[in-house]
């Protein structure tokens, strides 16, 4: 009896080992549902007007407005759509989406440049009015943007520089938030005696910061850079404000322009629509490569 009792806990220890970890405890099958459904919800909000993007991409004028818009038409105009979008004016849009590729890729990538610097030296250099200069700039977050444009035209005005690249590539160099999160980031897991490591094998601080700061921050840099790449890319008020060349005009200026027309020229549905479509593709690529850094970034250091 006793032995067959003393067995019995053994196979089932066996049995529970042989299946991995227990990982229900304090789940409840409610909350699972509750929590599943809100997810469902949330992932839909964000999905359905991509899905109608491309199914109105995929209509002529006529069918946008005879239709379902969450169906496709008998005729699927998708590829003529496209065709049209980037063979309008000249290529305008191309010049639109080269326009933009510069504004956010270059910006983001030096505003992530400087964040991770300025982050680096607020975390790890200890010198007379860093809180305060930290406190400042965390201030910086608290601005929206659409209240320092203004002030930036009429600066931007009297330097010669409005109606330029430039006009809108300096303002997108600054990211407050992402030297916030860079300071934060270096606190937790830049090693400071790895630093002083580094000073005794006789290397510079811009050396460390190169090889050991920028290695160690790249979960950090990614998520700052994806965070400046959607808000440059999806910037609407600043180029509003600085450009009025149609040839500097960023994609989401170029499409509203477009879509202004709308009223006397029907046929700039098709246009805008295809335009959308087009415009959300670099974006979701960027997500999809750089989202195991982000991911990475994330989790860091919660397991040591």
């Amino acid at each position: 009896m006793t032995a067959t009792a003393t067995k019995q806990p053994t196979a089932t220890a066996r049995s529970q080992a042989a299946a991995g970890p227990d990982r229900s405890a304090g789940r409840r099958r409610s909350s699972t549902i509750i929590v599943t459904a809100l997810l469902v919800v949330v992932a839909l909000y964000f999905l359905i007007p991509v899905y109608w993007v491309f199914v109105a991409s995929t209509k002529s004028t006529a069918d946008l407005f005879s239709t379902n818009g969450f169906w496709f038409a008998p005729t699927f105009s998708l590829w003529d759509n496209i065709g049209r979008v980037v063979s309008y004016d000249n290529g305008i849009f191309g010049r639109w989406f080269l326009n933009s590729a510069i504004y956010a890729g270059v910006g983001a990538l030096l505003a992530t440049y400087f964040a991770a610097a300025g982050g680096y030296a607020l975390a790890k250099y200890e010198f007379r009015g860093r809180n305060l200069v930290f406190g400042t700039i965390l201030g910086g977050v608290l601005v929206p943007g659409t209240a320092t444009a203004l002030p930036l035209f009429l600066l931007f005005s009297q330097l010669g520089l409005a109606n330029t690249y430039w006009s809108v590539l300096l303002p997108s160099l600054v990211s407050p938030f992402g030297l916030f999160l860079c300071r934060i980031y270096a606190q937790a897991t830049v090693d400071t005696s790895l630093i002083e490591a580094a000073r005794i094998d006789g290397a510079g601080e811009l050396r460390i910061f190169h090889t050991i700061g920028l290695k160690v921050l790249t979960p950090a840099l990614v998520t700052v850079f994806l965070f400046q790449l959607v808000g440059i890319w999806n910037n609407f008020f600043l180029p509003l404000v600085m450009l009025s060349d149609s040839e500097l005009y960023p994609i989401t200026l170029g499409l509203n322009n477009w879509l202004s027309q709308v009223d006397r020229l029907p046929e700039f549905y098709e246009l805008t629509t295809g335009g959308v479509l087009l415009s959300i593709i670099p974006l979701s690529i960027a997500m999809v490569v750089l989202q195991r850094f982000w991911r990475g970034g994330l989790t860091e250091g919660a397991v040591k």
